[in-house]
């Protein structure tokens, strides 16, 4: 067999290993189930949903936010879901005048409320700029979900509800994080319009 077919296959069954131990972790999944019930009932009370995270896992915020308020499955009402990363201008202006860790927790000081949902992803669970967010949602009276890899790192001791997948592979972590967010999504949808 080519080489480079047997390397693809090789990544697919990793992919397909990490989602099958999630399958299994009855634990995990019931977080899963608590994280959507969290976001449904600051939903239903008029919190908003906030995503942050840095590279890969900033386009997974804006994905599962986009998914969020725009639409998943059902044709219904836009409901309000923001990625933290945006306003190009605000993260530019805010990390020359801040730092870069400051960047997410100061869009929360200044929009999030009591009772809103911060989803704080990080595969090491130990993103400076993540950490600073979380510090701040907690003091805003936030929910905090991390989706972090398997450790939790720092954000394990600091969240409310953490969705660990349990691989220490950055590229299988984020995969199964879209998969986690999809989930929520579709539940959320489903409790709220279905």
């Amino acid at each position: 067999m080519n080489t480079n077919i047997s390397r693809i296959q090789q990544s697919i069954e990793d992919s397909i290993a990490v989602k099958q131990l999630i399958l299994n972790d009855k634990d995990l999944l019931n977080r899963i189930e608590e994280a959507f019930v969290l976001c449904v009932n600051s939903l239903k009370l008029g919190g908003k949903i906030w995503l942050a995270g840095n590279g890969g896992s900033a386009a997974d915020a804006q994905h599962i936010a986009a998914e969020l308020s725009g639409r998943f499955y059902l044709d219904r009402n836009s409901l309000p879901a923001e990625a933290l990363h945006v306003n190009g201008s605000f993260i530019t202006a805010v990390a020359n005048d801040y730092g870069f860790d400051k960047v997410y927790a100061r869009m929360l000081q200044g929009c999030a409320h009591k009772g809103d949902v911060l989803f704080a992803i990080s595969t090491s669970g130990n993103s400076a700029n993540i950490l600073e967010a979380v510090e701040m949602a907690k003091s805003l009276g936030m929910h905090v979900i991390a989706l972090t890899g398997e450790t939790g790192g720092k954000l394990r001791e600091r969240c409310d509800i953490l969705l660990n997948v349990p691989s220490h592979d950055t590229p299988r972590i984020q995969e199964c994080h879209i998969m986690i967010g999809h989930i929520i999504c579709e539940h959320i949808e489903k409790e709220l319009f279905g």
